[in-house]
Protein backbone atom coordinates (compact mmCIF):
# COMPACT_ATOMS: atom_id res chain seq x y z
CA UNK A 1 0.00 0.00 0.00
CA UNK A 2 2.95 2.35 0.52
CA UNK A 3 3.50 2.68 -3.23
CA UNK A 4 -0.20 3.47 -3.71
CA UNK A 5 -0.19 6.17 -1.03
CA UNK A 6 3.02 7.71 -2.41
CA UNK A 7 1.44 7.81 -5.87
CA UNK A 8 -1.53 9.72 -4.49
CA UNK A 9 0.71 12.31 -2.85
CA UNK A 10 2.89 12.78 -5.92
CA UNK A 11 -0.06 13.25 -8.29
CA UNK A 12 -2.35 15.39 -6.15
CA UNK A 13 -2.08 18.54 -8.29
CA UNK A 14 -2.61 16.63 -11.52
CA UNK A 15 -5.77 15.06 -10.14
CA UNK A 16 -7.18 18.55 -9.54
CA UNK A 17 -6.26 19.65 -13.07
CA UNK A 18 -8.04 16.62 -14.48
CA UNK A 19 -11.13 17.39 -12.42
CA UNK A 20 -11.07 20.89 -13.90
CA UNK A 21 -10.98 19.35 -17.39
CA UNK A 22 -13.94 17.11 -16.48
CA UNK A 23 -16.19 19.93 -15.23
CA UNK A 24 -15.58 22.09 -18.32
CA UNK A 25 -18.04 19.95 -20.28
CA UNK A 26 -21.55 21.51 -20.10
CA UNK A 27 -23.11 18.06 -19.83
CA UNK A 28 -26.64 19.22 -18.95
CA UNK A 29 -28.93 16.23 -19.54
CA UNK A 30 -32.17 18.20 -19.14
CA UNK A 31 -31.44 20.54 -22.07
CA UNK A 32 -31.54 19.08 -25.61
CA UNK A 33 -29.02 21.63 -26.93
CA UNK A 34 -26.32 19.94 -24.81
CA UNK A 35 -26.73 16.45 -26.26
CA UNK A 36 -23.42 16.73 -28.15
CA UNK A 37 -21.70 18.00 -25.00
CA UNK A 38 -22.87 14.91 -23.13
CA UNK A 39 -21.39 12.63 -25.80
CA UNK A 40 -18.10 14.56 -25.72
CA UNK A 41 -17.99 14.32 -21.93
CA UNK A 42 -18.64 10.57 -22.06
CA UNK A 43 -15.89 10.16 -24.66
CA UNK A 44 -13.47 12.14 -22.47
CA UNK A 45 -14.34 9.82 -19.60
CA UNK A 46 -13.75 6.74 -21.77
CA UNK A 47 -10.30 7.99 -22.79
CA UNK A 48 -9.48 8.91 -19.21
CA UNK A 49 -10.45 5.46 -17.91
CA UNK A 50 -8.42 3.75 -20.62
CA UNK A 51 -5.44 5.92 -19.71
CA UNK A 52 -5.74 4.73 -16.13
CA UNK A 53 -5.59 1.13 -17.29
CA UNK A 54 -9.28 0.19 -17.15
CA UNK A 55 -10.97 -1.87 -19.85
CA UNK A 56 -13.57 0.64 -20.98
CA UNK A 57 -16.61 0.58 -23.26
CA UNK A 58 -19.05 3.32 -24.26
CA UNK A 59 -22.56 1.87 -24.50
CA UNK A 60 -25.18 3.87 -26.42
CA UNK A 61 -28.73 4.02 -25.05
CA UNK A 62 -31.93 5.59 -26.31
CA UNK A 63 -30.80 8.60 -24.30
CA UNK A 64 -27.25 9.46 -23.26
CA UNK A 65 -24.45 6.85 -23.30
CA UNK A 66 -23.24 4.78 -20.35
CA UNK A 67 -19.54 4.41 -19.60
CA UNK A 68 -18.46 1.01 -18.24
CA UNK A 69 -14.86 0.60 -17.04
CA UNK A 70 -13.44 -2.59 -15.52
CA UNK A 71 -10.24 -3.44 -13.73
CA UNK A 72 -8.24 -6.05 -15.67
CA UNK A 73 -9.24 -9.61 -14.73
CA UNK A 74 -6.84 -12.52 -14.38
CA UNK A 75 -8.10 -15.72 -15.94
CA UNK A 76 -9.04 -18.38 -13.41
CA UNK A 77 -8.73 -16.06 -10.41
CA UNK A 78 -12.09 -15.19 -8.86
CA UNK A 79 -12.21 -12.21 -6.54
CA UNK A 80 -15.05 -10.38 -4.80
CA UNK A 81 -16.67 -8.06 -7.33
CA UNK A 82 -17.92 -4.55 -6.56
CA UNK A 83 -19.52 -1.86 -8.68
CA UNK A 84 -18.92 1.89 -8.43
CA UNK A 85 -21.75 4.04 -9.77
CA UNK A 86 -21.63 7.71 -10.74
CA UNK A 87 -23.00 10.16 -13.28
CA UNK A 88 -21.37 12.63 -15.63
CA UNK A 89 -24.52 14.65 -16.39
CA UNK A 90 -25.20 17.83 -14.44
CA UNK A 91 -28.07 20.12 -13.53
CA UNK A 92 -28.90 23.20 -15.65
CA UNK A 93 -26.76 26.14 -14.46
CA UNK A 94 -29.54 28.75 -14.64
CA UNK A 95 -29.99 31.41 -13.33
CA UNK A 96 -26.65 32.36 -14.85
CA UNK A 97 -26.64 35.90 -13.43
CA UNK A 98 -26.22 34.51 -9.91
CA UNK A 99 -22.91 32.80 -10.70
CA UNK A 100 -19.82 34.75 -9.65
CA UNK A 101 -17.91 33.20 -12.56
CA UNK A 102 -19.17 31.20 -15.58
CA UNK A 103 -20.49 27.79 -14.43
CA UNK A 104 -18.32 25.71 -16.79
CA UNK A 105 -15.11 27.66 -16.28
CA UNK A 106 -13.64 26.12 -13.09
CA UNK A 107 -12.40 28.54 -10.46
CA UNK A 108 -10.36 27.58 -7.40
CA UNK A 109 -10.73 29.75 -4.34
CA UNK A 110 -9.04 28.50 -1.19
CA UNK A 111 -9.83 24.79 -0.98
CA UNK A 112 -12.98 25.09 -3.10
CA UNK A 113 -13.39 24.32 -6.79
CA UNK A 114 -16.35 26.23 -8.20
CA UNK A 115 -18.11 24.81 -11.28
CA UNK A 116 -21.38 23.13 -12.18
CA UNK A 117 -20.98 19.40 -11.58
CA UNK A 118 -17.89 19.74 -9.39
CA UNK A 119 -19.67 18.19 -6.39
CA UNK A 120 -22.67 16.62 -8.12
CA UNK A 121 -21.22 14.31 -9.27
CA UNK A 122 -18.00 14.63 -11.26
CA UNK A 123 -15.66 15.29 -8.35
CA UNK A 124 -17.09 12.44 -6.33
CA UNK A 125 -16.95 9.79 -9.06
CA UNK A 126 -13.49 10.92 -10.19
CA UNK A 127 -12.19 10.36 -6.64
CA UNK A 128 -12.88 6.63 -7.00
CA UNK A 129 -11.21 6.51 -10.41
CA UNK A 130 -8.08 8.17 -9.04
CA UNK A 131 -7.86 5.63 -6.21
CA UNK A 132 -7.96 2.74 -8.66
CA UNK A 133 -5.43 4.52 -10.90
CA UNK A 134 -2.98 4.49 -7.99
CA UNK A 135 -3.28 0.71 -7.74
CA UNK A 136 -2.95 0.07 -11.46
CA UNK A 137 -0.09 2.49 -12.13
CA UNK A 138 2.01 1.16 -9.26
CA UNK A 139 1.37 -2.49 -10.12
CA UNK A 140 -0.29 -3.06 -6.74
CA UNK A 141 -2.78 -5.90 -6.89
CA UNK A 142 -6.37 -5.10 -5.98
CA UNK A 143 -7.97 -7.72 -3.71
CA UNK A 144 -11.23 -7.34 -5.64
CA UNK A 145 -12.58 -6.79 -9.14
CA UNK A 146 -14.21 -3.42 -9.83
CA UNK A 147 -16.65 -2.25 -12.47
CA UNK A 148 -17.42 1.44 -12.87
CA UNK A 149 -20.82 2.35 -14.32
CA UNK A 150 -21.05 6.09 -15.01
CA UNK A 151 -24.24 7.28 -16.70
CA UNK A 152 -25.46 10.50 -18.29
CA UNK A 153 -29.09 10.63 -17.20
CA UNK A 154 -29.15 10.70 -13.40
CA UNK A 155 -30.36 14.29 -13.30
CA UNK A 156 -33.37 13.38 -15.47
CA UNK A 157 -34.36 10.21 -13.63
CA UNK A 158 -31.92 7.59 -15.03
CA UNK A 159 -34.47 6.85 -17.76
CA UNK A 160 -32.55 4.08 -19.51
CA UNK A 161 -30.21 2.69 -16.87
CA UNK A 162 -32.60 0.05 -15.50
CA UNK A 163 -32.85 -1.48 -18.97
CA UNK A 164 -29.06 -1.36 -19.27
CA UNK A 165 -28.71 -3.17 -15.93
CA UNK A 166 -31.12 -5.88 -17.07
CA UNK A 167 -29.15 -6.38 -20.28
CA UNK A 168 -25.82 -6.61 -18.44
CA UNK A 169 -26.98 -8.36 -15.30
CA UNK A 170 -24.59 -11.30 -15.63
CA UNK A 171 -21.46 -9.19 -15.91
CA UNK A 172 -22.71 -6.99 -13.05
CA UNK A 173 -22.96 -9.85 -10.57
CA UNK A 174 -21.55 -7.85 -7.65
CA UNK A 175 -21.36 -8.10 -3.89
CA UNK A 176 -22.31 -4.47 -3.38
CA UNK A 177 -22.51 -1.10 -5.10
CA UNK A 178 -20.55 1.93 -3.92
CA UNK A 179 -21.98 5.38 -4.62
CA UNK A 180 -20.52 8.76 -3.70
CA UNK A 181 -23.35 11.12 -4.60
CA UNK A 182 -24.50 12.21 -1.16
CA UNK A 183 -22.92 14.34 1.54
CA UNK A 184 -21.48 14.67 5.02
CA UNK A 185 -22.33 17.21 7.74
CA UNK A 186 -18.78 18.61 7.78
CA UNK A 187 -15.16 17.61 7.16
CA UNK A 188 -14.98 16.70 10.84
CA UNK A 189 -17.92 14.31 10.50
CA UNK A 190 -17.63 11.95 7.53
CA UNK A 191 -20.79 9.91 7.09
CA UNK A 192 -22.32 6.72 5.77
CA UNK A 193 -25.81 7.36 4.43
CA UNK A 194 -28.05 4.36 5.12
CA UNK A 195 -31.39 5.70 3.86
CA UNK A 196 -32.69 7.93 1.07
CA UNK A 197 -36.08 9.47 0.53
CA UNK A 198 -38.05 8.55 -2.55
CA UNK A 199 -39.77 11.02 -4.83
CA UNK A 200 -42.99 11.54 -6.78
CA UNK A 201 -43.27 14.39 -9.27
CA UNK A 202 -46.69 15.72 -10.29
CA UNK A 203 -47.78 18.56 -12.56
CA UNK A 204 -51.20 20.11 -12.03
CA UNK A 205 -52.86 22.36 -14.61
CA UNK A 206 -56.12 24.24 -14.23
CA UNK A 207 -57.89 25.68 -17.29
CA UNK A 208 -60.59 28.30 -17.00
CA UNK A 209 -61.82 30.67 -19.73
CA UNK A 210 -61.00 29.95 -23.36
CA UNK A 211 -58.60 32.93 -23.46
CA UNK A 212 -57.07 35.56 -21.18
CA UNK A 213 -59.84 37.98 -20.17
CA UNK A 214 -59.85 41.68 -19.25
CA UNK A 215 -59.95 41.55 -15.45
CA UNK A 216 -61.87 44.81 -15.17
CA UNK A 217 -64.63 43.81 -17.58
CA UNK A 218 -64.93 40.10 -16.76
CA UNK A 219 -63.24 39.68 -13.37
CA UNK A 220 -65.63 38.52 -10.69
CA UNK A 221 -67.82 36.51 -13.07
CA UNK A 222 -65.43 33.62 -13.81
CA UNK A 223 -63.02 31.79 -11.54
CA UNK A 224 -59.38 32.80 -11.87
CA UNK A 225 -57.33 29.61 -12.55
CA UNK A 226 -54.26 31.07 -10.85
CA UNK A 227 -56.24 31.90 -7.72
CA UNK A 228 -57.99 28.53 -7.76
CA UNK A 229 -54.66 26.71 -8.13
CA UNK A 230 -53.09 28.60 -5.23
CA UNK A 231 -56.07 27.83 -3.02
CA UNK A 232 -55.99 24.17 -4.07
CA UNK A 233 -52.31 23.49 -3.48
CA UNK A 234 -52.43 25.51 -0.25
CA UNK A 235 -54.69 22.77 1.12
CA UNK A 236 -52.06 20.07 0.53
CA UNK A 237 -50.16 21.03 3.70
CA UNK A 238 -51.60 21.72 7.14
CA UNK A 239 -50.46 24.24 9.74
CA UNK A 240 -48.31 21.61 11.47
CA UNK A 241 -46.28 20.95 8.32
CA UNK A 242 -47.90 17.60 7.52
CA UNK A 243 -49.02 16.56 4.05
CA UNK A 244 -52.82 16.86 4.03
CA UNK A 245 -53.62 13.83 1.88
CA UNK A 246 -55.73 11.07 3.45
CA UNK A 247 -53.75 7.84 3.74
CA UNK A 248 -50.42 9.52 2.99
CA UNK A 249 -48.82 8.50 6.31
CA UNK A 250 -50.36 5.01 6.58
CA UNK A 251 -47.10 3.12 5.93
CA UNK A 252 -44.56 5.57 7.38
CA UNK A 253 -42.38 3.77 9.91
CA UNK A 254 -41.60 5.38 13.24
CA UNK A 255 -38.00 6.50 13.76
CA UNK A 256 -36.22 4.29 16.28
CA UNK A 257 -34.61 5.66 19.43
CA UNK A 258 -31.21 4.64 17.98
CA UNK A 259 -31.84 6.64 14.80
CA UNK A 260 -32.98 9.72 16.69
CA UNK A 261 -29.83 9.47 18.81
CA UNK A 262 -27.71 9.40 15.63
CA UNK A 263 -29.50 12.49 14.32
CA UNK A 264 -28.47 14.36 17.48
CA UNK A 265 -24.81 13.73 16.60
CA UNK A 266 -25.07 15.93 13.50
CA UNK A 267 -22.70 18.80 14.29
CA UNK A 268 -24.88 21.77 13.42
CA UNK A 269 -27.10 23.89 15.62
CA UNK A 270 -30.49 25.16 14.55
CA UNK A 271 -29.02 28.65 14.39
CA UNK A 272 -26.23 27.49 12.07
CA UNK A 273 -28.77 25.68 9.92
CA UNK A 274 -30.90 28.84 9.61
CA UNK A 275 -27.83 30.81 8.59
CA UNK A 276 -26.92 28.19 5.98
CA UNK A 277 -30.46 28.36 4.55
CA UNK A 278 -30.58 32.16 4.69
CA UNK A 279 -33.82 32.30 6.70
CA UNK A 280 -34.78 33.92 9.99
CA UNK A 281 -37.16 31.13 11.03
CA UNK A 282 -37.51 27.47 10.09
CA UNK A 283 -40.71 25.64 9.21
CA UNK A 284 -41.31 21.90 9.24
CA UNK A 285 -43.38 19.07 10.62
CA UNK A 286 -43.95 19.54 14.34
CA UNK A 287 -42.41 17.01 16.69
CA UNK A 288 -39.21 16.55 14.68
CA UNK A 289 -35.85 18.29 14.55
CA UNK A 290 -34.81 20.09 11.33
CA UNK A 291 -32.42 17.25 10.52
CA UNK A 292 -35.13 14.63 10.97
CA UNK A 293 -37.52 16.75 8.88
CA UNK A 294 -35.10 17.10 5.98
CA UNK A 295 -34.00 13.46 5.85
CA UNK A 296 -36.51 11.14 7.49
CA UNK A 297 -39.97 12.67 7.07
CA UNK A 298 -42.15 12.91 3.93
CA UNK A 299 -42.92 16.31 2.40
CA UNK A 300 -44.73 18.17 -0.34
CA UNK A 301 -43.04 21.04 -2.17
CA UNK A 302 -44.05 23.43 -4.93
CA UNK A 303 -41.17 23.48 -7.42
CA UNK A 304 -42.70 25.91 -9.90
CA UNK A 305 -45.79 28.09 -10.48
CA UNK A 306 -46.72 29.50 -13.88
CA UNK A 307 -49.68 31.60 -14.95
CA UNK A 308 -50.65 34.92 -16.45
CA UNK A 309 -48.42 37.81 -17.39
CA UNK A 310 -44.76 37.68 -16.30
CA UNK A 311 -43.27 40.74 -18.00
CA UNK A 312 -42.46 44.22 -16.70
CA UNK A 313 -45.29 46.39 -15.50
CA UNK A 314 -48.86 45.16 -15.20
CA UNK A 315 -51.33 43.50 -17.52
CA UNK A 316 -54.81 43.32 -16.04
CA UNK A 317 -56.08 39.88 -17.01
CA UNK A 318 -57.82 36.82 -15.71
CA UNK A 319 -55.39 34.19 -17.07
CA UNK A 320 -56.80 31.31 -19.08
CA UNK A 321 -54.73 28.71 -17.24
CA UNK A 322 -52.37 28.06 -14.35
CA UNK A 323 -49.83 25.30 -13.75
CA UNK A 324 -47.87 24.02 -10.76
CA UNK A 325 -45.02 21.53 -10.54
CA UNK A 326 -45.02 19.56 -7.29
CA UNK A 327 -42.78 16.93 -5.74
CA UNK A 328 -43.54 14.67 -2.81
CA UNK A 329 -40.61 13.15 -0.92
CA UNK A 330 -41.28 9.69 0.45
CA UNK A 331 -39.62 7.76 3.27
CA UNK A 332 -38.87 4.03 3.62
CA UNK A 333 -41.93 1.76 3.57
CA UNK A 334 -44.08 4.22 1.60
CA UNK A 335 -45.25 2.68 -1.68
CA UNK A 336 -45.03 5.23 -4.52
CA UNK A 337 -47.92 3.68 -6.48
CA UNK A 338 -50.22 3.70 -3.47
CA UNK A 339 -49.22 7.23 -2.48
CA UNK A 340 -49.65 8.55 -6.04
CA UNK A 341 -53.21 7.21 -6.14
CA UNK A 342 -54.00 8.95 -2.84
CA UNK A 343 -52.53 12.24 -4.10
CA UNK A 344 -54.48 12.14 -7.37
CA UNK A 345 -57.71 11.35 -5.50
CA UNK A 346 -57.21 14.32 -3.15
CA UNK A 347 -56.34 16.72 -5.97
CA UNK A 348 -59.51 15.79 -7.84
CA UNK A 349 -61.54 16.19 -4.65
CA UNK A 350 -60.10 19.68 -4.03
CA UNK A 351 -60.61 20.91 -7.61
CA UNK A 352 -63.56 23.35 -7.85
CA UNK A 353 -66.13 22.82 -10.65
CA UNK A 354 -65.32 26.26 -12.09
CA UNK A 355 -62.07 25.03 -13.70
CA UNK A 356 -60.85 21.94 -15.56
CA UNK A 357 -57.98 19.96 -14.05
CA UNK A 358 -55.24 18.00 -15.81
CA UNK A 359 -52.84 15.93 -13.68
CA UNK A 360 -49.62 14.63 -15.19
CA UNK A 361 -47.42 12.16 -13.33
CA UNK A 362 -43.72 12.94 -13.57
CA UNK A 363 -40.66 10.94 -12.60
CA UNK A 364 -40.60 8.89 -9.43
CA UNK A 365 -38.35 6.77 -7.28
CA UNK A 366 -38.76 4.52 -4.29
CA UNK A 367 -37.25 5.31 -0.90
CA UNK A 368 -34.24 3.22 0.11
CA UNK A 369 -32.87 1.87 3.36
CA UNK A 370 -30.05 -0.59 4.16
CA UNK A 371 -28.74 -1.99 7.42
CA UNK A 372 -26.12 0.37 8.90
CA UNK A 373 -24.66 -2.47 10.99
CA UNK A 374 -23.89 -5.02 8.25
CA UNK A 375 -20.27 -6.21 7.75
CA UNK A 376 -19.99 -4.12 4.56
CA UNK A 377 -21.32 -1.01 6.33
CA UNK A 378 -18.86 -1.51 9.19
CA UNK A 379 -16.01 -1.86 6.68
CA UNK A 380 -17.08 1.38 4.98
CA UNK A 381 -17.20 3.21 8.32
CA UNK A 382 -13.68 1.97 9.08
CA UNK A 383 -12.32 3.38 5.82
CA UNK A 384 -14.00 6.74 6.42
CA UNK A 385 -12.29 6.93 9.80
CA UNK A 386 -8.90 6.04 8.27
CA UNK A 387 -9.19 8.68 5.55
CA UNK A 388 -10.68 11.57 7.52
CA UNK A 389 -9.09 10.77 10.90
CA UNK A 390 -12.50 11.38 12.45
CA UNK A 391 -15.21 9.17 13.91
CA UNK A 392 -17.85 8.81 11.17
CA UNK A 393 -21.58 9.07 11.77
CA UNK A 394 -24.66 7.41 10.29
CA UNK A 395 -27.15 9.64 8.50
CA UNK A 396 -30.26 9.57 6.35
CA UNK A 397 -30.30 11.74 3.24
CA UNK A 398 -33.28 13.82 2.20
CA UNK A 399 -32.51 13.63 -1.51
CA UNK A 400 -33.33 10.79 -3.84
CA UNK A 401 -31.17 8.48 -5.96
CA UNK A 402 -33.89 6.34 -7.57
CA UNK A 403 -31.46 3.99 -9.28
CA UNK A 404 -30.24 2.46 -5.98
CA UNK A 405 -33.55 0.62 -5.61
CA UNK A 406 -32.96 -0.81 -9.10
CA UNK A 407 -29.53 -2.03 -8.02
CA UNK A 408 -31.31 -4.01 -5.31
CA UNK A 409 -34.14 -5.30 -7.51
CA UNK A 410 -32.13 -6.12 -10.64
CA UNK A 411 -28.67 -6.96 -9.29
CA UNK A 412 -29.66 -8.06 -5.79
CA UNK A 413 -26.98 -5.76 -4.38
CA UNK A 414 -27.15 -3.29 -1.51
CA UNK A 415 -25.59 0.14 -1.94
CA UNK A 416 -23.03 1.84 0.28
CA UNK A 417 -23.57 5.61 0.09
CA UNK A 418 -20.29 7.34 0.94
CA UNK A 419 -20.88 10.98 0.12
CA UNK A 420 -18.11 13.56 -0.11
CA UNK A 421 -20.21 16.73 -0.52
CA UNK A 422 -20.55 19.42 2.15
CA UNK A 423 -23.81 21.18 3.09
CA UNK A 424 -22.69 24.45 1.45
CA UNK A 425 -21.58 22.88 -1.85
CA UNK A 426 -24.68 24.34 -3.57
CA UNK A 427 -25.66 21.25 -5.52
CA UNK A 428 -28.40 22.22 -8.04
CA UNK A 429 -27.79 25.90 -7.19
CA UNK A 430 -25.62 28.70 -8.57
CA UNK A 431 -21.97 28.70 -7.48
CA UNK A 432 -21.77 24.95 -6.97
CA UNK A 433 -18.43 23.94 -5.48
CA UNK A 434 -16.47 20.92 -4.30
CA UNK A 435 -14.02 21.02 -1.42
CA UNK A 436 -10.64 19.79 -2.61
CA UNK A 437 -9.84 18.45 0.86
CA UNK A 438 -12.89 16.21 0.51
CA UNK A 439 -11.68 15.23 -2.96
CA UNK A 440 -8.27 14.23 -1.59
CA UNK A 441 -9.67 12.39 1.43
CA UNK A 442 -12.29 10.75 -0.77
CA UNK A 443 -9.53 9.31 -2.95
CA UNK A 444 -7.79 8.04 0.18
CA UNK A 445 -11.06 6.57 1.51
CA UNK A 446 -11.62 4.74 -1.78
CA UNK A 447 -8.05 3.43 -1.70
CA UNK A 448 -8.65 1.80 1.72
CA UNK A 449 -12.15 0.68 0.79
CA UNK A 450 -10.92 -1.89 -1.71
CA UNK A 451 -8.81 -3.46 1.03
CA UNK A 452 -11.63 -3.64 3.58
CA UNK A 453 -14.71 -4.62 1.58
CA UNK A 454 -13.27 -7.98 0.38
CA UNK A 455 -12.46 -8.85 4.01
CA UNK A 456 -16.08 -8.10 4.97
CA UNK A 457 -17.33 -10.38 2.20
CA UNK A 458 -15.06 -13.19 3.35
CA UNK A 459 -16.15 -12.78 6.98
CA UNK A 460 -19.88 -12.78 6.23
Amino acid sequence: MEAVLDYLKNNRERFVRELCDYVRFPSVSAQPQHRTDLVKCAEWLVNHCRGIGLETTLYPTAGHPVVVAKTPRKAGKKKPHFMVYGHYDVQPPEPLELWKTPPFEPRIEGTSLFARGSSDNKGQNLAHLKAVEAYLKTGTELPCDLTFVIEGEEEVGSKHLAQFLQQHRKELDVESVVVSDTGMPSKKFPALTYALRGILAVEVRLDGPSRDLHSGIYGGTVDNPAMALCQLIGKLRDKNGRVAVPGFYDDVEKLSAYERKEFKRIPMSEGEYKKLMGVSKLFGEKGFTPFEQRAARPTVEINGLTSGYQGDGSKTIVPAWARAKLTFRLVPNQNPTKVRAAIFKQLKKLCPPTVRMTITAGHGGEPYIVSPTSPLAKAALKTLKEAFRREPILIREGGSIPIVTQFKKILGADTLLLGLALPDDNAHSPNEKFDLDCFEKGILMSTHLWQELPKAVSAS
